[in-house]
C-alpha cells in the first residue's frame, strides 16, 4: 500500500519564510520532474521523519497530495541542520511507475567468511551502497551478498553480483565490494641496550686514562 501525504503549496519563499515553517513542525519543499517547472511545498516534518524511518527509507514511494493533484515521488534530497540534527529542506522528485528510476541502494553482508572465522583474516567492506536503475516498484531495500564462502585473498566484485531480474548496477564491474584480508603482524620492536641506572656513557679515551691513574696510585710490592 502506497504511503500517501498531504502538501501544501508554498506561496512565500526564501530564509524567513522557511525559519517560520521550520518553528510549526513544518518543512520546506521543492517537487521536480513531471515535465513542468519546479513546485515550492509545504510538508509536516513528521511524514518525513516516518519515511526516513521506513525499511526502505530514502528510496520509498509515496503519493503526496496538494489541492486536487495526487502524484508519485521520491525523496531527491534531504538537508540536516549539522549541528541540532533538524531536517531543514526536502526535494522531491515526481516519478513515473512504468519508467525506471536510478537511485543508491545499500549492501548488505550475510554470513561469517571462512577466512574470518577459522583463517584469522579481516572483512574490508569496501562498497557499502551501489547505485542501480530499475522501475520504481522493483527498487530492492538492499543487495544482500552471501560472504560465507570466501577465503583469505579472496573478493567478490560488481561483476559477481546475481541481481533480481530488471535491476541494471552503475559501477566498475572490476570494482571490488567485500575483500578478505591477512592480518599483518606488527612488527616486532627493536631490542633496547639495558641502561644501569646512575651509569653515564665515558669516552674510551677518559676510561683509559682514569685506569692508568688507578694504577698508579696502587702500591708497588717490594
Amino acid at each position: 500500500m502506497t504511503l500517501v501525504i498531504k502538501a501544501e503549496i508554498r506561496k512565500e519563499v526564501g530564509k524567513n519564510a522557511a525559519g517560520r515553517l521550520r518553528r510549526q513542525g513544518l518543512v520546506p519543499a521543492i517537487l521536480y520532474g513531471g515535465g513542468t517547472a519546479s513546485q515550492p511545498l509545504t510538508l509536516k516534518k513528521k511524514d518525513i521523519l516516518e519515511i526516513l524511518k521506513s525499511q526502505t527509507g530514502e528510496n520509498t514511494i509515496f503519493r503526496v497530495t496538494m489541492d486536487s493533484q495526487e502524484k508519485d515521488v521520491m525523496l531527491k534530497d534531504i538537508q540536516i541542520n549539522p549541528v541540532t540534527d533538524e531536517l531543514t529542506h526536502v526535494d522531491l522528485i515526481e516519478i513515473s511507475m512504468d519508467k525506471p528510476v536510478r537511485v543508491a541502494v545499500p549492501v548488505e553482508l550475510v554470513g561469517e567468511p571462512v577466512g574470518v572465522k577459522v583463517e584469522g583474516g579481516v572483512a574490508d567492506f569496501l562498497l557499502r551502497e551501489l547505485e542501480v536503475e530499475c522501475l520504481p516498484r522493483e527498487i530492492p531495500e538492499s543487495i544482500k551478498i552471501d560472504i560465507s564462502n570466501l577465503h583469505i585473498h579472496q573478493s567478490i566484485k560488481v561483476q559477481n553480483l546475481d541481481l533480481p531480474a530488471g535491476v541494471k548496477v552503475y559501477a566498475d564491474p572490476n570494482a571490488a565490494i567485500v575483500v578478505i584480508s591477512s592480518v599483518a603482524q606488527e612488527a616486532a620492536p627493536a631490542p633496547t641496550e639495558e641502561v644501569i641506572e646512575g651509569a653515564e656513557a665515558k669516552e674510551p679515551e677518559l676510561i683509559r686514562k682514569e685506569r692508568k691513574k688507578e694504577e698508579e696510585e696502587q702500591p708497588k710490592e717490594s
